[in-house]
């Protein structure tokens, strides 16, 4: 059979996004997070806790489920990315991986409503999202065999862009035919579609079999038309594989621009997880969204992603990727700045009256920001990394890059749970955020807009 053609290779490595986006979309930010911190809330509640100290627990273990897998990813990636580079091959690792995010996503489903299995839930959601992060890791280090210095930043985009169209679609088909509301129907008015029981949340709760399903149904593509670019395998020890690595990190004193891009990537992408881990559970807890509102807030916040990005895209081209990524974490610091001082009553100080609309279009127009703006910083960073890496090591490298966006996981869910806590004030617990984002972009001053192709 005759192998495709460069143009479907490049459509092929999208569709890792369009498969992969809705464990992000659907599971992290807008239906299982709110569902499992609403869950978690009750259950407390039910222990004899005040609803404020319920909320702060619930939002704890949802943070620290979250930091626990994204400290696995990030120390496990580069070791992994070193083995793979070493043996030649990616592939496997994808397949494998892919096992995983279908294993965790499909457990989701009995995360039950009354609260008794709720670590149960964390694990499974912890394995799925192990599994689609360490696939991205690989299917990332393809990226430079796509395309020349110049296509990079339009290819990751777009890649980015149809991602996000993706989680656009399969979240409208969960609020349309699924999530039940109060009312135990859909937003469209009618019962969850396969007779899925709302008493039990079943409607809602079939996000994770939905997620697994679309990532095995849209993963063919990816396997049929992304054709391995192998490299001769070489055969060297795993022992010798890992000193290799240790010896990459350690050069990385004599690569200040990597090393200056690793460290402020680590810090402001540390800063988007964090808003896109607690952006769903802050509007149910905060504003008292309901999930299909916060669904909604989904739909608007994913369509500005998938159209900024793409744009984003362009620019990155035309600028190239530093000056997209320097300008975008400044307006999310101005995002952050309106989230903090905005509250159910007040706005910059400001009483509202009771009842007003204007937080939660504020919060809307927030999310769309968030939305776009982080899908542009995540795609202009891809495209910086490719400018400081070689096809032979690409997958350590963004093993390394990997490592960096999780390294300090911990970091953004740790500081909004101490801020939380010790303010009593949830909107509060975003200020470590603009901090994270702020040095992030001080170390950024280093960072060669071209990169560093020096091999390590």
């Amino acid at each position: 059979m005759a192998d495709p053609s460069h143009n479907k290779r490049i459509w092929g490595w999208f569709f890792f996004d369009w498969a992969s986006q809705p464990y992000h979309t659907l599971l992290v930010t807008f239906v299982f997070g709110p569902y499992f911190a609403s869950v978690a809330t009750l259950y407390f509640m039910g222990t004899g806790l005040e609803e404020q100290a319920a909320d702060a627990r619930a939002q704890s273990l949802w943070s620290l489920g979250l930091t626990i897998s994204g400290l696995v990813v990030g120390f496990g990636g580069p070791v992994m990315g070193a083995l793979a580079d070493a043996a030649g091959r990616r592939m496997p690792w994808i397949v494998a991986f892919s096992v995983l995010y279908v294993l965790g996503a499909g457990s989701l489903w009995w995360t039950l409503p009354d609260g008794s299995n709720l670590w149960f839930g964390l694990m499974a959601f912890g394995l799925g999202f192990i599994g689609a992060e360490f696939a991205l890791i690989f299917t990332n280090a393809q990226l430079p065999t796509l395309g020349d210095r110049s296509d990079v930043g339009k290819i990751s985009g777009t890649g980015f862009a149809f991602g996000y169209l993706g989680g656009l679609i399969s979240l409208v088909i969960m609020l349309l035919l699924f999530v039940e509301q109060g009312t135990g129907r859909t937003l469209i008015g009618i019962a969850p579609l396969f007779g899925l029981d709302p008493e039990t949340r079943e409607g809602t709760r079939f996000v994770g079999p939905f997620a697994a399903v679309w990532f095995l149904v849209f993963m063919i593509p990816y396997f049929r038309w992304v054709r391995e670019v192998r490299t001769p395998a070489t055969r060297v020890p795993a022992g010798q594989t890992l000193r290799r690595l240790l010896q990459t990190v350690r050069v990385l004193g004599h690569r200040p621009s990597l090393l200056s891009f690793l460290g402020g990537s680590m810090l402001y992408r540390d800063a988007l997880n964090g808003l896109y881990g607690f952006g769903g559970t802050y509007a149910l807890l905060v504003l008292n969204w309901d999930i299909t509102r916060v669904g909604v807030f989904g739909i608007i916040s994913v369509i500005s992603a998938a159209v900024m990005t793409w744009v984003g895209g362009r620019l990155d081209k035309r600028f190239g990727p530093k000056p997209v990524i320097v300008v975008a974490v400044l307006s999310l610091i101005v995002v952050c700045v309106i989230i903090v001082n905005m509250s159910r009553t007040s706005l910059f100080g400001v009483s509202l009256s009771h009842g007003s609309s204007l937080p939660d279009t504020v919060f809307m127009i927030c999310g769309v920001l968030i939305g776009g703006l982080g899908g542009i910083v995540q795609a202009a960073s891809r495209s910086l990394m490719v400018r400081h890496t070689t096809p032979k090591t690409a997958t350590e490298s963004f093993g390394l890059f990997g490592l960096a966006g999780r390294a300090t996981s911990f970091l953004a869910p740790a500081l909004i749970g101490i801020v939380t806590l010790s303010t009593e004030n949830a909107r509060f617990g975003v200020l470590p955020l603009i901090a994270l984002f702020i040095l992030g972009l001080v170390l950024l001053r280093w960072t060669h807009a071209e990169g560093d192709q020096t091999a390590p």
